[in-house]
């Protein structure tokens, strides 16, 4: 993402520069961010160390459809998803999409582009999304003198590869979608948000892409897991109803 880009969101109701403590719902955030212990180890709420807030910017809102970064943009950052969510996605040469991943509130986008310098995917907002940006050559040379920094941003990376091929190998419609479900659920509740029921922000389309399944399938089989009882969906919010039979059923694509 350029700074001009950051300039121009930023002038569009970012909190540039300051530590999360400030209100009840940034404080809530902070307890939920991937990154919190990161901020900690900074010092955010330390005015003795206030010089080192230049490491992070409230951005946002982004609006559905906006995106965040695309595929390409030189890599300077990571984006701790504030509110909202987002997807990330390929394009193809014919312009077919292939949605790779969701993330949620208190979930690190953009580590994906360390290693070439640039950004391998788009993101795109799917709802109102805010996010905090953190200057990735800072973090880095604050790692470089803050060994627990630095261990978080391993810890950071390993998660984000072991990620990687959760929906991967030959597995039914049934198997993809209930694991689905409960993974989304799992996040949710690692997060300190309710596990058992959330909003589907993304698509079924969406979700058929990333499940590598047909929009058709996927709609035909929410129908089959509300007519056995697992799942109520009321507007967008979903609500696992057993979530024991549908981690049974998805087992073999989640984490032990």
């Amino acid at each position: 993402m350029s700074e001009a880009r950051v300039r121009r969101v930023a002038g569009r109701g970012a909190d540039p520069l300051g530590p999360l403590a400030g209100t009840d719902g940034a404080s809530e955030f902070c307890r939920s961010c991937a990154l919190s212990s990161a901020c900690a180890m900074v010092g955010y709420g330390k005015p003795e160390l206030s010089p080192l807030h230049g490491l992070m910017q409230h951005l946002g809102p982004y609006r559905a459809g906006e995106l965040v970064f695309r595929q390409g943009d030189p890599f300077e950052a990571v984006y701790a998803v504030r509110a909202g969510t987002v997807k990330t996605r390929l394009l193809d040469r014919d312009n077919r999409e292939h949605v790779l991943g969701f993330f949620l509130p208190g979930e690190v986008i953009g580590l994906d582009g360390i290693y070439q310098g640039r950004f391998p995917c788009d993101a795109v907002a799917l709802d109102d999304a805010q996010f905090c940006r953190f200057s990735f050559p800072a973090m880095s040379a604050l790692a470089t003198r803050q060994p627990a920094v630095q261990r978080h941003l391993f810890r950071l990376l390993s998660r984000s590869l072991g990620t990687v091929n959760l929906l991967a190998g030959d597995h039914g419609a049934d198997v993809r979608m209930a694991a689905f479900l409960v993974d989304l659920g799992d996040r949710y509740a690692a997060r300190g948000f309710p596990g058992t029921h959330y909003q589907l922000s993304m698509s079924r389309s969406d979700m058929a892409s990333h499940l590598g399944l047909a929009a058709e399938t996927v709609s035909r089989t929410l129908s089959r897991f509300r007519a056995q009882g697992l799942i109520r969906v009321e507007q967008r919010v979903l609500h696992l109803c057993e979530p024991q039979r549908l981690r049974e059923l998805g087992r073999n694509l989640l984490a032990a």
